[in-house]
Parts: C-alpha cells; sequence; structure tokens
C-alpha cells in the first residue's frame, strides 16, 4: 500500500508541478518593452489598467509607467467629468465597458459633480495584468522639473522602490548630479536595482551634448522620444539627439576616459483613445536581450547594453566579437521592405574644442556646441553603409566607437511627424 501512494504522489507531481517548473537554464531572447509613459495618474487621458491592457495586449512584455514626481501608490479618486475632459471623449464608458462594474470603483451620483472614479494603484494593476514569461510590470517615476536657471530636465527612475522629490540646484548640471545620487542612493537603500535615463534632450533645448558628457555617471538617455514636437530630429542649427549622442560620446571617450552613452526609444505616451496625435502608444520601444522577464533580468541586460531601441524594424541579432572587433547584425526583412545600415563612429583626433551655434541674427544659442572642423576627423562619421539583411563593419583600429543605425522604406505602424519612416539604434561599442 505504502508503495502504491508513493508510486500515485509521483505520478500526480509530475502531471501538477512539472509545467510550472523553471528551466534550469533559460537561454537568453529578445523582450519588448517600453519605459515611458503616463496616465490620469499624472497628465496622461487614459486609466493606469486600461494603459496596462493595451500594451499587454500589442505585443509588449514589460512597461514601466512614469508618473511625474510621483508612483501611483495609495488612494486616489478623480471626477468622471475631468476624465472625460481631459481625454475629450467618454473614456469613462470605455472603462467601465472593459472592465465591468465589479472592477471599476466609484463614487457620488452619475452625471453630477461628486461622480467620481477611484484610480487603481500599481500593485493592483499589477495583480490583473501580469503574468510569468508574458507581461511585467516595473515602477518607475519620470523625476520632473528644471534647474533654477530655468533649463527643463526630466530623468526616469526606473524599478524605483519609494517616491523622490525633484531636487533643483542652480545649473543643470549639478540639477543632474544631484538627482541622479538621490536615486542611487534609493536603489542602495531599498536593496534592488533602479535604472536612471534623461529624457527627451531637446525638449524646450533643455540639456546638451556637452552636459551629458560631463555628467560621467549617467549612463542612458532617450536616443528617441515619441512625442511629437519634442524635436528628437533638432531644428537647424540646433542638433538632433543622434548627432548630440556622439558628441557626448566623443567627449565621454576622449576627453574625461569614461563609458560612452547607451540610447534608448521610448513613445512617452499620453494620449490613448486615437483623437489626439501628439503623444500616442506605440510609436518608440526597446528590445532587451535576457534571460528572464525579470527586473533584475531586464536591467543587468540594459546595463550591458544588450538592447536596441526601435520605432519598428526588427533586428534578430546583434554581435560584437571582441577579437575579431567586428559588430554583426542580422535583420528581418519584411515584404517590400529595405533595410539600410549605417555604421556610425568617431576616430581618434577629432575635434574637441567647439564653438557656439548662432540663431539668424548671428547670436550664440545655448545648445549643444557644433565640432565640425575641415582638419579633423568629423565626430558622428558614417564609417560604413550596407543594404544587406546580415551587415558587419569591422573597427581598424582608430575608432573611439562604432554604433549602427538601421532604417527602412516603411512608415512606422504608428505614425509621427519627426518619424516618417521605422529605425532601429545599436548600443556603441568597441570602446
Amino acid at each position: 500500500m505504502r508503495t502504491r501512494i508513493a508510486g500515485l504522489f509521483c505520478a500526480l507531481s509530475a502531471v501538477f508541478l512539472t509545467p510550472a517548473q523553471t528551466p534550469a537554464d533559460t537561454p537568453p531572447r529578445w523582450w519588448k518593452g517600453n519605459l515611458h509613459a503616463h496616465t490620469f495618474w499624472s497628465d496622461g487621458d487614459a486609466f493606469p489598467d486600461m494603459v496596462a491592457d493595451w500594451y499587454r495586449e500589442h505585443g509588449y512584455h514589460f512597461l514601466a509607467l512614469s508618473e511625474h514626481n510621483l508612483l501611483p501608490q495609495g488612494e486616489r479618486w478623480i471626477a468622471v467629468a475631468e476624465v472625460n475632459r481631459r481625454a475629450e471623449l467618454d473614456a469613462f464608458s470605455r472603462y467601465l465597458a472593459r472592465f465591468g462594474p465589479a472592477w471599476v470603483e466609484t463614487q457620488g451620483n452619475p452625471g453630477a459633480p461628486s461622480h467620481q472614479v477611484r484610480l487603481k494603484g500599481l500593485d493592483e494593476v499589477r495583480a490583473l495584468v501580469e503574468e510569468r514569461g508574458r507581461f511585467l510590470m516595473l515602477p518607475a517615476e519620470e523625476i520632473t522639473g528644471s534647474s533654477a536657471d530655468g533649463r527643463a530636465l526630466h530623468m526616469n527612475a526606473i524599478n524605483l522602490a519609494e517616491p523622490l522629490p525633484m531636487e533643483s540646484a542652480s545649473t543643470l548640471r549639478e540639477t543632474l548630479v544631484r538627482n541622479y545620487a538621490q536615486v542611487e542612493a534609493s536603489a542602495k537603500r531599498t536593496a534592488r536595482p533602479v535604472l536612471f535615463q534623461v529624457n527627451h534632450l531637446n525638449y524646450k533645448w533643455g540639456v546638451t551634448a556637452e552636459d551629458l558628457a560631463a555628467v560621467r555617471d549617467v549612463q542612458f538617455f532617450e536616443v528617441w522620444n515619441g512625442v511629437d514636437n519634442d524635436n528628437d530630429p533638432g531644428e537647424a542649427p540646433r542638433p538632433g539627439t543622434g548627432e548630440m549622442w556622439d558628441i557626448a560620446n566623443t567627449l565621454r571617450i576622449q576627453r574625461y576616459a569614461a563609458r560612452p552613452l547607451f540610447g534608448i526609444a521610448t513613445d512617452d505616451a499620453h494620449d490613448y483613445h486615437g483623437n489626439k496625435t501628439r503623444a500616442l502608444p506605440g510609436r518608440a520601444w526597446i528590445m532587451v536581450r535576457a534571460t528572464h522577464l525579470s527586473p533584475a533580468s531586464l536591467l543587468a541586460a540594459i546595463r550591458r547594453g544588450d538592447f536596441y531601441a526601435s520605432t519598428g524594424v526588427v533586428i534578430n541579432a546583434v554581435d560584437f566579437d571582441r577579437q575579431a572587433r567586428t559588430l554583426s547584425l542580422r535583420l528581418e526583412a519584411r515584404p517590400g521592405e529595405v533595410l539600410t545600415t549605417q555604421f556610425i563612429g568617431t576616430r581618434r583626433g577629432a575635434n574637441l574644442q567647439g564653438r557656439p551655434r548662432r540663431d539668424g541674427n548671428g547670436q550664440p544659442l545655448e545648445t549643444t556646441l557644433d565640432y565640425r572642423s575641415p582638419a579633423s576627423p568629423p565626430i558622428g562619421e558614417v564609417l560604413a553603409e550596407s543594404k544587406e539583411t546580415t551587415p558587419h563593419y569591422t573597427l581598424r583600429g582608430d575608432e573611439l566607437y562604432v554604433r549602427a543605425v538601421v532604417t527602412s522604406n516603411l512608415p512606422p505602424a504608428v505614425p509621427s511627424r519627426e518619424c516618417p519612416v521605422q529605425r532601429a539604434w545599436t548600443q556603441p561599442v568597441g570602446w
């Protein structure tokens, strides 16, 4: 009898336990995620659970709701009239239709000013949408403000355990240093990895390449932000974020002997109903190559630079052979798609003495300096170009770094004025 019971237990264990087991040695794979989005908790126009549901159902694996200067926790109610005013349509009815009265909590009389709906906190939203190996939510805050001299600065803290206030200082660089320090202190205090990134550099023309170069502890910034009119492409004579990336990395490596910056793409979504188009979801994201869909695994991979940023281009493999000094890509070309890969870098000896950029009246602008010089190698030079789906570049020895930008002939699935075609950006290597 004892043998029979033991055998039955083993059989039941095989049936009920085996499917739930986690593989002992999981190979890395690509995970799609967005690290910057907003809801009714700050200046978005949708409920947090509706937003999380959108990303989950559109093939994303992870999402950070980065509200301005807060974490979405605690009890908060919002007037139904305010909900519909901000959405510019009946967003409350859409919310009720999607999740039903058992989930949607209200108080007051319908149609009256007292009619309110409760915003779900992050823990509640996570319980609703998270699924192991399919979808993960990361707590985040967009630390928002400006330096005392009026320069706009927004920074994301990803996987943050506690809300942090914006700490302003006399200059933007001092403000950046101070906020990075408080995020790192929080990470240490709460014993969890936290990712710090600088957002939309050209929003109100707030951040320069020299700022990012000088604050060497900062390693991540948004090379692309999906909000229209955030000026990612630049506006002559002000440079775009791609040129700023190359300038900052050249200064960091050649002047400061520091690590280069890694570039993140986000949609910074605020508008979710299709009636407004400035800040739509789905415009930009990152693809992270990690073993597990967990905060620790994802953030460790991002810190290694094991990810690429995209507005639609698909890269199946990114490999840098350190011995051969060769960067190789394997691209996925869809029907009718033509992909052009540019390998971009700066050679040693580039000019580091920038001069002011000037407006139409000849007045100097408070913006990234101009480093172009006929007597030295250009910063951010196109080192090679390929239309193959397996492009590669071998460093010849004088490059400070090399990165790849892949451009498609196809428009993005979610169009924007500033991004007429799909692109992807890999991280700098060879430094």
